[in-house]
Formats: structure tokens, C-alpha cells, sequence
């Protein structure tokens, strides 16, 4: 009892001298809460109250930057780990699903076996893919397009035909966006590129086979679950408005 009232004494001393909890801790090794209870009828000084409080804006500056760098560097742990989690060389099992993957994501759904995309990583992988899985070589493939006017045309061909191994000469016309249009918030320096197989429409459906084979277990709860909300397909799409439709190809054709 002695000595927690003699910590206790101290802690007041302390406070009235303008320290903060955590600096009286330091000192008198009780917990926060002891402290607070204490305390709670000790007035500081305004200058001792405004130290602390500038003392707990600085902190609070530091908190920001420190709490971003601790979270870069969990990130930067996860990613390492993962990392260690894949196994390479792909099997070929695996390389040939993962493509269909991709595609089934971002190629084309209804028509030709061509896939688009802005990211050069996905893009190489996908060339490569075509040679592996479907003995399409690089220099078979077609490609076009997609930028802005202030990019540089032959140069975005280059480096694409450089990544991919299509030829520059497979390069059909690029499309250029107007200008005035707008852009996307995130800089697309390589613009966006569509590459295409010839005659690969047949191999397109052995993609969605392949992507429905590995799927199958969940085929059941899928028909079951649309056959539940089939409501769902009965909505009908509101009439056209003749003549705002009218109004609009007038001003297109204007333009």
C-alpha cells in the first residue's frame, strides 16, 4: 500500500509538470488506466496543456507514414509468400487452364478467338499460350489498336510485335481515339492491343468446353439456382422511343 501510494505521489508530481501519460509511464510503471484514475482532478497549466497537445499532433503526423510503410512491408510478406506457393515450371495441365481462364475472362465471347487487354504480362502470356496449347506460332496471329492520338503509333507497334513475336506487318489499322472524348483515369502508355487467332472459332468452343468440364461439380447448384430465378429472364426491355432514336441518327449523321 506504501509504495502505491508513493507511485502514486510521483505520478501527480510528474503530471503537474506537464507530462503526458505515456512520458509518466516511463517513469511510475503502472498502466493507463491507474494513471487516468489518479489522475483525474490534477489541471494542468495552459502551457502545459498546450504542449501535450502539440505533442500529440506531431504524433499523430508520424502515425500516418508509419502505419503505411508497416502495411507495405505485410504486403511486400504476403506476396513473398504466395510467391513460394506456386510451383514452376506450370504443368501443362495447369498452363492450359489458366489460359482458358483468361480467356474465358477477357476474350472474345460470341465471335473469333482474339483476346484484348492493356497488360503486357497478360498479353505475352497469352501469345505463348496460343503456340503451346493450339500450335498457333506468333507470326500467324493478328493484331490491332487500340490508342490515343498522342501516342506514337509505330512505336507502340514495335514494342508490342517485340513482346508478342507478331510481325508489325500483322498489324491491321489502329484505332485512334478522338480526341475530346475523354480518357481513363489510369495511364495506358502501351494503349490496349487485340491479338487474334485466324479461323479459330472451333478452338474458341474448346475453351468454354474446357472451362465447363472443369467446372462441372458447381453445374448443378447453377441450373437449380436459375431454374428458381427464372423470373428473372422474363423482364422485357422497355419500347423504343422512335423518335428520340430518330433525333439521335440525325445528329450522327450531322457530325
Amino acid at each position: 500500500m506504501k509504495r502505491k501510494q508513493e507511485m502514486q505521489a510521483r505520478a501527480i508530481r510528474l503530471r503537474k509538470k506537464g507530462l503526458s501519460y505515456s512520458e509518466i509511464c516511463k517513469q511510475v510503471p503502472v498502466s493507463k488506466s491507474s494513471l487516468s484514475l489518479w489522475l483525474k482532478n490534477v489541471r494542468l497549466s495552459p502551457e502545459h496543456r498546450a504542449r501535450l497537445y502539440t505533442k500529440q499532433i506531431e504524433i499523430l503526423a508520424r502515425g500516418t507514414p508509419s502505419q503505411v510503410e508497416r502495411r507495405k512491408k505485410e504486403i511486400a510478406s504476403i506476396i513473398e509468400q504466395a510467391r513460394k506457393e506456386v510451383e514452376c515450371p506450370l504443368q501443362f495441365e495447369t498452363f492450359r487452364l489458366l489460359g482458358a481462364a483468361l480467356y474465358w475472362a477477357e476474350g472474345s465471347k460470341t465471335q473469333n478467338f482474339e483476346i484484348t487487354n492493356s497488360d503486357p504480362l497478360l498479353i505475352a502470356f497469352m501469345a505463348q499460350w496460343f503456340e503451346k496449347v493450339f500450335a498457333i506460332p506468333p507470326v500467324t496471329l493478328k493484331a490491332h489498336l487500340n490508342m490515343y492520338p498522342q501516342q506514337n503509333e509505330r512505336d507502340l507497334k514495335k514494342f508490342w510485335s517485340q513482346l508478342t513475336g507478331i510481325p508489325v506487318k500483322n498489324f491491321g489499322k489502329s484505332f485512334v481515339k478522338p480526341a475530346g472524348t475523354g480518357y481513363k483515369k489510369n495511364n495506358l502508355y502501351y494503349g490496349t492491343i487485340k491479338i487474334r487467332v485466324p479461323r479459330g472459332t472451333d478452338m474458341r468452343h474448346r475453351v468454354y468446353a474446357w472451362i465447363q468440364a472443369a467446372l462441372q461439380d458447381l453445374a448443378p447448384t447453377l441450373e437449380s439456382t436459375k431454374l428458381r430465378w427464372s423470373r428473372l429472364r422474363s423482364v422485357e426491355r422497355p419500347p423504343v422511343n422512335l423518335a428520340t432514336a430518330h433525333s439521335s441518327i440525325s445528329r450522327a449523321g450531322r457530325s
